[in-house]
């Protein structure tokens, strides 16, 4: 598996999508700052703000760690 720097990965389909930051930001219902501060790397960010661009941007989010097939074997990880 790779790992990407997630404002590189952010503006990728955002200018595959021919979206510009500000048309982003509408569509996701967040400011262009958002996008701009995303997009260069800011450390923090609000989880919902992320989420609401990645979702913009048909972006999934996977987790994984190396407890993750036990963990899908409990039965709290039906809920």
């Amino acid at each position: 598996m790779h790992t990407y720097p997630l404002g590189s990965l952010i503006r990728f389909h955002r200018k595959r999508a021919e979206l510009s930051g500000a048309a982003l930001a509408a569509l996701a219902g967040v400011s262009k700052n958002a996008v701009y501060e995303l997009e260069q790397g800011k450390a923090t960010v609000q989880w919902d703000t992320l989420l609401k661009i990645i979702s913009t941007l048909n972006i999934n989010i996977t987790f994984q760690s190396p407890l993750m097939h036990e963990f899908e074997s409990q039965p709290h990880a039906k809920s």
